[in-house]
Parts: structure tokens; C-alpha cells; sequence
């Protein structure tokens, strides 16, 4: 009888990468993929702890498939199980925790257990696991367009408010070579276009003597992927060089994630993050030179300890100056053995709700004059393959969401389109330049 294994992923594209390299081991090995909804023989909960609210979800996606199907196994892997394995043992019903530098065994593991209980063994491992530097690769599959291509894990950083580096351990990465193979195998299953992933993946290749900006010039020769997104890269790591390679590419689009996190040197001070204000404006400014119509997002944490109304005042206006494209806003929330969890000044935690409030406000503004300024433009978007109310949709070339009318001839394409106008929920109306 074919077993069934349902997956259900929070936090970062790198859990997604690491959750679809997963779940190939158990397809290989003659399971079936169920929907995390559906009553199945195994269910695996891939976790992040990036905030309180994300345990939460990930808890009450815990006990959800405990309640679907009580026979069931429930493994519980990632940045939750590594840092707070205990807090998840004592909820009855949870099978295997197991943390990230060993969830690339998962099905192993899963294999090995005996019984539905979990012990002192499965928390045991994941306190080993913390010693391991190795990198393991994955990418995702399964979407018939776009995959998350993992290259880097970990983090030297250590700012004051995140938690990372403690459940991904110190920052490492693989070679270029081995990379380019695993973009030559997404390119084989018909995929066009990639995510590169990882923590802090600027910080790529230290280990082996390698950069960042090399890696993305190997990469650009791979044939059969026609577009690269890079995801979140920190400002004092995205150099001219690469920004300037990313301008000249026909493959790299022209979209920057790039953390703000505070638009007050004092705070970002107090962060412990590597620049300061000065030198994001210029990374945004070198962008907008070369690459007009580029789409930037940029991190923002309110209400950071100690963070004033006049260190909140310079954040918003700061922000509000500069051509960002929109904003990815998140609330601060203290993080066990941060060292910003033992800071006094802590800012209410209503305020931090209202200055939450006000910067998604700037953030929609942000995206609607974005919006304004692209169109009736031309532009390049890969089509994916759901139908929604008889439309299908993809991304432009600069992270703009567009939809036509579902043409099957069009799934996993990139064609040149044009802007029209958004319908009601920010997607954009285009017309096919069918040439």
C-alpha cells in the first residue's frame, strides 16, 4: 500500500528549497505527496522562528495534523525544533523533532522510528546537530516554472534581534561548480526561471576562495534558464559590480531585496547591522541609475528597543525619500538569548502595532506609484500554470504580478506583454504582444 506524506512549510524560500529536496527522497522511495489538509500516513512540519508569530502558526499546524490523523507520524523539523525542541516535546502526539543541519535525513529517520512517541533520543539529536558546518544543497521542484535554488546557509552576523544564527548555525556555502550543476538539473526538468536562496547569500563562497559576483557570472552561462532573481542580500554586500552585472544581463531581472531594518543609525547601531543608513540610500540611488525601472523591497523592524517617535519619525521619512518599491514590514519580537531581548526601553507593544500600521500604509503607497510608473509599459513575464477565474498569472521581469486570459500556450513561457491596468486586487490586466 502506497503511504501518503503531506508537507506544510513556513518561514523563508530556503525552507521551501530544503522542503521540495525532502520530499523527493519520499517520492523516490514510493510515496505519495497528499495536501497538508488531507489525512495522510506522515506529516512533516518544516518550521521558522524568525518571530512569536510564526511559532504560533507553526504549533497550530502541529497540532493540526495530530487532530486529522492521530496514527499518524508528525516529524517537526527546522528552525523551530533546533532552538526550542523542548517547548514542541510537550505537545503529545509529535513523532520526530529534528533540526536543520539534519532534515536532509529526514526520511531516514522517519523510517528508523519504531513507534509514534517522541522520546529523549529525537531531542538529543537535535542538540548534535548544532556542531554541524557541512552545507547541504537543494532546490525546489514541482512548480512548473520557477525554482528556489539553494546557495548559501547560515549567518557570522549575529545582529542583536535575530535568532538565525543560532538555528542555522555559522554561515557556509557550496561550490560554484556544484551549483551550476543544480542549475543545469532545473533547467533538464523544463524550468525557466530561479530563486538563489540561502540567509545571507552575499556572503557566498568565503569558504572556498569564491564570490558572489563569480558565481552569478557562471550562472548566466547555464543554457535552458532564462531568468534569475537574486533574494535578500544585505546593502553593504550588493557592491556596483554586481548591481552594474545584473544591468548588462539578459538572465538576471532587474528586482533587489535588500534589509533596511531601521532608517536611524542609532538603532541600526544598536542592531549591530554592518552599515549605515547613508550607504542603503546609495545602493538604492546606484539601482535606480542603471536600472530604472528595477524593483526594490527593502526589510523594515518597528519598534525595536528604544526606538523613539523621533528614531521611528527618521526611519518613515527616510524610507519615505527614496525610491523603494515596497516594503516588507515586521513588528519586532523579542527573540530568546538575543542580546536585544535583554535591552531595556522596551516600545509598547501597542505602539509597535500603529508604527507596523503606518509603515504598511507608506508600503502601499510605495507599490501604487510603482504601479503608476509601469503603465502601459512593455515587459516580460513568465506565465505559471494555475487558473484563476479564468485567468492564468505570472511576474514581470521587474516583480510586477500580471494575468491574461488562460491560454495553455502560455504556461512556462516568457513573453513580451503590456501593462495595461490593475483590477481590484493589484494584479495587472495585460495585453499579449504576440510577435
Amino acid at each position: 500500500m502506497i503511504k501518503k506524506i503531506a508537507f506544510q512549510t513556513f518561514g523563508c524560500k530556503l525552507n521551501f528549497a530544503e522542503t521540495s529536496q525532502i520530499s523527493r527522497q519520499f517520492i523516490e522511495n514510493g510515496y505519495e505527496i497528499a495536501d497538508f489538509k488531507e489525512t495522510a500516513d506522515v506529516y512533516v512540519i518544516n518550521t521558522c522562528t524568525v518571530t512569536s508569530i510564526a511559532e504560533k502558526k507553526c504549533k497550530t499546524a502541529i497540532r493540526s495534523a495530530i487532530n486529522r490523523n492521530p496514527d499518524a507520524r508528525v516529524a517537526v523539523i527546522g528552525c523551530f525544533s533546533q532552538l526550542k525542541a523542548e517547548e514542541i516535546q510537550e505537545i503529545e502526539g509529535v513523532d520526530l523533532i529534528v533540526g536543520n543541519n539534519e532534515k536532509h535525513k529526514l526520511f531516514e529517520l522517519i523510517s528508523n522510528r519504531k513507534n509514534n512517541t517522541a522520546t529523549n533520543c529525537a531531542y538529543c539529536d537535535v542538540k548534535q546537530m548544532e556542531k554541524s558546518d557541512a552545507f547541504v544543497p537543494s532546490y525546489s521542484s514541482g512548480d512548473r516554472t520557477r525554482s528556489f535554488l539553494k546557495i548559501q546557509d547560515g549567518c557570522d552576523y549575529f545582529c542583536t534581534y535575530c535568532a538565525i544564527p543560532f538555528a542555522r548555525g555559522r554561515s557556509r556555502s557550496d561550490t560554484i561548480d556544484n551549483i551550476v550543476k543544480s542549475a543545469e538539473a532545473i533547467a533538464s526538468e523544463g524550468l525557466k526561471e530561479i530563486i538563489l536562496t540561502g540567509v545571507n547569500i552575499g556572503d557566498f563562497g568565503k569558504q572556498n576562495n569564491e564570490t558572489f559576483l563569480q558565481l552569478i557570472q557562471a550562472l548566466d552561462k547555464v543554457e535552458g534558464i532564462e531568468r534569475y532573481r537574486i533574494s535578500s542580500i544585505e546593502p553593504e554586500l550588493l557592491s556596483d559590480e554586481i548591481i552594474e552585472f545584473v544591468a548588462n544581463s539578459a538572465k538576471f531581472l532587474p528586482h533587489f531585496h535588500i534589509p533596511l531594518q531601521s532608517g536611524s543609525n542609532k538603532i541600526l547601531k544598536m542592531m549591530k547591522r554592518h552599515y549605515q543608513r547613508e550607504l542603503f540610500a546609495e545602493r538604492v540611488y546606484k539601482i535606480k541609475s542603471v536600472l530604472p525601472d528595477a524593483c526594490i523591497a527593502a526589510d523594515v523592524i518597528c519598534g525595536f528597543p528604544c526606538e523613539s517617535n523621533e528614531d521611528f519619525q527618521d526611519t518613515y521619512k527616510f524610507i519615505d525619500a527614496l525610491p523603494i518599491s515596497y516594503l516588507h514590514v515586521f513588528t519586532y519580537s523579542e527573540r530568546p538569548d538575543t542580546i536585544a531581548a535583554q535591552l531595556e526601553g522596551k516600545v509598547a507593544v501597542n505602539i509597535r502595532r500603529e508604527r507596523s500600521k503606518a509603515l504598511q500604509i507608506l508600503s502601499d503607497k510605495k507599490k501604487h506609484a510603482f504601479y503608476v510608473e509601469n503603465s502601459a509599459s512593455l515587459r516580460k513575464v513568465l506565465f505559471e500554470s494555475d487558473i484563476h477565474n479564468g485567468y492564468i498569472s505570472g511576474f514581470t521581469d521587474n516583480y510586477i504580478r500580471a494575468k491574461i486570459k488562460a491560454d495553455p500556450a502560455l504556461i512556462n513561457k516568457v513573453v513580451d506583454v503590456k501593462l495595461k491596468f490593475p483590477d481590484k486586487d493589484e494584479v495587472f490586466i495585460v495585453e499579449y504582444l504576440n510577435q
